[in-house]
């Protein structure tokens, strides 16, 4: 059977799947011409990141195949009940990107508090004419040890935020409404291992107790963060999305930039994705990325071989 993993795969989940008589394809076919190159080839499995969807039209026309997999967790690219409701699998892989957007959040973090990512910016341009005042400019950084962290979502991946927070010095506070507690199992280098009890409070609470704010959430019709949010928080506060585009109001929250109730802010995800607004792209407040949460070699090799493991399992 034939596997495209139209968005690529790890050599990994390459390996694994080959090893049990698979034959994959990773061509990269375009969006329009997917459903043709799906039934010229016979393919039986699809694999699809973030940049490709799958949609009634495939899920009607390609009768040959069996599973979409996600290469990660969100799956707001898939007709997912659709599918399932016409007989095929859909698979992702929730748990295995989960310490890379937890890293990448507090990359944000030390960054926005010790302001590196405008600093990266002006030392080439400026550090050999203004050494003295972008060392004055950039000289009050403050440090996370000691202070509040909010998760709003904590899964998987708001759970390991928080341990990186713990281990950070932090007071970890999360909303969930859908988990009451969380126990966390921290673990060290040389088999050390130390247990912490989290129970989840209000939403409103979270807000306003947070020096730090990190989202965890899937995408949803509603902004989880509004006007009205940002009105709850405390002054100076620094937040992450890393979530999913359109669960922060990006108008709100420039300003909320402007009159500091939020000093800076990471955005991994954007409303308008592949193109955010230029105003978010030129904020010296907020620290950006392209959507890379989950990309780290080691996520990625997890990803893999997790879905190559999954799609075995259900098809021999």
């Amino acid at each position: 059977m034939k596997v495209l993993a139209n968005d690529g795969v790890s050599q990994s989940g390459i390996d694994v799947l080959k090893a049990a008589g698979y034959e994959v394809l990773t061509t990269t076919v375009a969006q329009e011409q997917l459903e043709n190159y799906i039934n010229e080839n016979d393919i039986a499995v699809l694999l699809v990141r973030s940049a490709t969807t799958v949609r009634k039209n495939i899920i009607d026309n390609c009768s040959s195949l069996k599973i979409i997999g996600r290469g990660g967790v969100g799956m707001d690219n898939i007709d997912v009940d659709y599918a399932r409701s016409k007989g095929l699998h859909v698979i992702n892989t929730p748990a295995a990107s989960s310490q890379s957007v937890a890293e990448l959040v507090f990359g944000h973090f030390y960054g926005l508090a010790r302001f590196l990512h405008n600093s990266n910016r002006d030392m080439p341009l400026e550090g050999d004419s203004k050494f003295k005042s972008l060392k004055k400019a950039y000289a009050k950084g403050i440090e996370l040890k000691g202070k509040t962290l909010g998760v709003l979502g904590f899964g998987r991946i708001g759970q390991a935020t928080a341990k990186v927070a713990l281990g950070a010095g932090m007071k970890v506070i999360a909303f969930d409404p859908f988990l009451e507690k969380a126990d966390l199992e921290l673990e060290f280098f040389d088999g050390q291992k130390v247990n912490f009890e989290i129970k989840t409070i209000s939403k409103e609470d979270v807000l306003k107790q947070s020096d730090f704010l990190t989202l965890h959430v899937p995408a949803q019709k509603d902004y989880v963060i509004d006007e009205k949010e940002f009105s709850q928080m405390k002054d100076g506060v620094i937040i992450a999305n890393v979530a999913r585009g359109g669960v922060v109001n990006e108008i709100a929250l420039v300003k909320a930039i402007e009159s500091r109730k939020v000093i800076g802010a990471a955005l991994d995800v954007f409303e308008k994705e592949p193109t955010p607004e230029i105003q978010l792209l030129m904020n010296p407040a907020l620290s950006l990325t392209p959507h890379t949460g989950g990309a780290t070699v080691e996520a990625q090799g997890r990803i893999g071989t997790e879905l190559a493991e999954q799609i075995i399992t259900i098809l021999g």
